[in-house]
């Protein structure tokens, strides 16, 4: 949900300094709202050159404080040179990175990043270090448009500027993703017209050179139709190990459960995927190229991503000898419509063991309706939509209550003292909490709308921690509750909390340092897994796919692999749902049944910001 950790990729780049100890440095007088990208232009030097000069300068800059900048050496083009160097290459730390992000950027272990830069065991990671990235770390692949499944497809001979892609995160916003690229909104929004209106998350942004030529494309599109017309895929044993889930047990909830220890490959099991590609629309598309319908298409670059990670799960369930045969149709779906009732009843699928899809909900409501009769599971991939209710239908996107909710519970399970700061904007939370969380004890404001720190500190208590909910987009009032808790910090046990995404908080305006420095926390419907299983299928999923597996293609092989597995314990999925708690690669799964009938997922994960600059789960 929230990634505020940014990533600035700097493979193959050898950083050289050489700023004379005999030249004077100038001066420079930090106006307010300046950031050390800003100064750092403006004097032609890098932002580590001044955090070399200002070490105090790596918490944030203090209007009118005094830099020393280095001089810029007319000898150089820039601070930074570029040498072509296959040996090992240098990584400068900027805020908001983690070593798991830049592990993962580079394709390197932590055992490994740590050997090469032994001073990371002592003092963890710091804003402006240079690390060395070993000469084995491989480069991330750029993210392309389309997602290739097994394909060979031919490389293009004429050379083309080479194409900057940039995966969409939670918490993203247009003005942090153009600012991080050193371009203009306008300049992000005619590369990608698609995103003008919105900016999904998971989608593919174009930051630099021009989409993939239509033939590669093409042979993509080519090989799914291939799987899909196929229909059926059987499953074979192996011995390759996969990831299993981790047993995270929930106080007077579900345990979380190792399906993997429980196998009992009871008699054959049918699982059918009911997915929107809609080859029709493609292949009878005559205007658009099929480059450009890709280009255009986010739905179709979702469902080619969930389904690169669903083929992952299949093939993991072969490898560990799962008896599942597993049945792919194109739903032909729109918002309103889809092939799905002619396709159950010309396949039997009301004789299906478990059905996933279609996307949409009302289509994945029809399904569920059409198979009722036989309580064949429907489990809805990707709806946050929440319509008629059917006893066999299974919701996997928590809803918005729920993960409000359990950011509450686990507040209250600490015994923490509860306070919410709602700005006059926020009056939906204002309403939720009225109704759902009546002991939670709200601070007042001042007449204008401000925040009134005086009246927040009198609500604060010495025996327990305080937990401030902070809910507004306004800066000053942000930056005056986070003044107000990091004076108290003295006295007081403060943590800071959100319970929806805030975009102010990934602005220049607000110091990063001081957001660990409370250890805000947030409730999340999935996670940055950095554990061995994880690397492992990310690894597997790059072998295969020549790419990094986008959010949605990690949810499709979260919620296959969850139910095969669930299908081969020898027991029906009801019954699995009813007793058990799983956790996949990014994504729980705990379902409730629901009161008006069917099931939904409270599977959701408590993170907090640590002081060492990582995302960890909240105990």
């Amino acid at each position: 949900m929230m990634k505020y950790f940014i990533t600035v990729c700097l493979a193959c780049l050898v950083f050289t300094f050489s700023v004379s100890s005999q030249e004077k440095n100038n001066t420079h007088k930090v106006a307010k709202g300046e950031t050390i990208n800003q100064i750092a232009q403006k004097y032609n030097v890098t932002p580590l050159e001044i955090y070399q000069l200002n070490p105090d300068a790596q918490s944030g800059l203090k209007p009118n404080s005094v830099l020393l900048i280095p001089k810029s050496s007319s000898k150089k083009t820039s601070a930074v040179q570029v040498k072509t160097n296959s040996q090992a290459q240098n990584h400068l730390v900027i805020a908001k990175e983690t070593l798991y992000g830049i592990e993962k950027k580079y394709g390197v272990s932590d055992e490994a990043l740590k050997k090469a830069n032994p001073f990371l065991e002592k003092e963890g990671l710091q804003i402006g270090q240079m690390l060395i990235i070993p000469s084995n770390a491989v480069k991330k692949s750029s993210v392309a448009t389309a997602k290739p499944l097994n394909t060979i497809v031919k490389p293009t001979i004429a050379k083309q500027e080479a194409v900057v892609y940039h995966e969409v995160l939670a918490k993203e916003t247009k003005y942090s993703i153009a600012k991080k690229y050193g371009i203009t909104i306008a300049e992000l929004e005619k590369k990608n017209p698609e995103v003008v209106s919105n900016l999904p998350i998971g989608f593919k942004l174009v930051i630099k050179g021009n989409a993939p030529k239509a033939d590669k494309i093409v042979a993509i599109i080519e090989s799914k139709k291939e799987i899909v017309e196929s229909k059926t895929e059987t499953a074979k044993p192996n011995s390759v190990k996969i990831p299993s889930p981790i047993i995270m047990p929930k106080e007077s909830k579900k345990e979380y459960t190792s399906l993997s220890e429980k196998i009992d490959n009871n008699g054959r099991k049918k699982l059918v995927l009911l997915m929107p590609f809609n080859m029709n629309n493609v292949q009878g598309d005559t205007i658009n190229s099929t480059a450009m319908r890709l280009k255009k298409d986010k739905f179709l670059n979702m469902t080619l991503d969930f389904y690169a990670g669903a083929l992952m799960a299949i093939d993991s369930a072969k490898q560990i000898g799962l008896l599942i045969d597993v049945s792919i149709f194109d739903s032909q779906e729109t918002k309103n419509s889809s092939s799905v009732p002619a396709i159950i009843k010309a396949n039997n699928l009301e004789n299906a063991d478990a059905i996933i899809g279609p996307f949409y909900q009302s289509n994945v409501e029809k399904a569920a309706e059409l198979v009722n009769t036989n309580q064949v599971p429907v489990i809805s991939p990707l709806s946050k939509d929440i319509g008629n209710s059917f006893s066999n239908l299974y919701q996997t996107i928590p809803t918005a209550t729920a993960i409000k909710n359990e950011m509450f519970d686990y507040m209250r399970s600490k015994g923490g003292n509860v306070i919410a700061v709602i700005d006059k904007k926020k009056e939906t939370i204002r309403q939720y909490l009225k109704e759902n969380q009546k002991d939670v004890r709200l601070s007042t404001l001042n007449d204008n709308g401000s925040l009134s720190a005086q009246n927040l500190k009198s609500l604060f208590v010495k025996d327990k921690i305080n937990y401030v909910v902070m809910e507004t987009g306004n800066t000053s009032m942000i930056k005056s509750i986070i003044m107000t808790m990091l004076s108290s910090m003295a006295t007081y046990q403060v943590q800071l909390v959100i319970l929806e995404p805030n975009e102010t908080l990934d602005t220049d305006e607000i110091n990063f340092v001081n957001l660990t420095k409370l250890k805000l926390m947030y409730p999340s419907m999935s996670r940055d897994n950095d554990s061995s299983e994880a690397f492992k299928f990310e690894n597997n999923f790059k072998k295969v796919n020549k790419i990094v597996p986008s959010a949605f293609a990690t949810r499709g092989f979260d919620i296959t692999f969850d139910t095969m597995m669930r299908l081969s314990l020898g027991k029906t999925y009801q019954e699995t749902v009813d007793t058990m708690a799983t956790q996949q690669v990014d994504n729980k799964f705990e379902y409730y049944k629901k009161t008006d009938g069917g099931y939904t997922n409270k599977g959701i994960y408590i993170l907090y910001y640590d002081t060492d600059l990582t995302i960890k789960e909240a105990k």
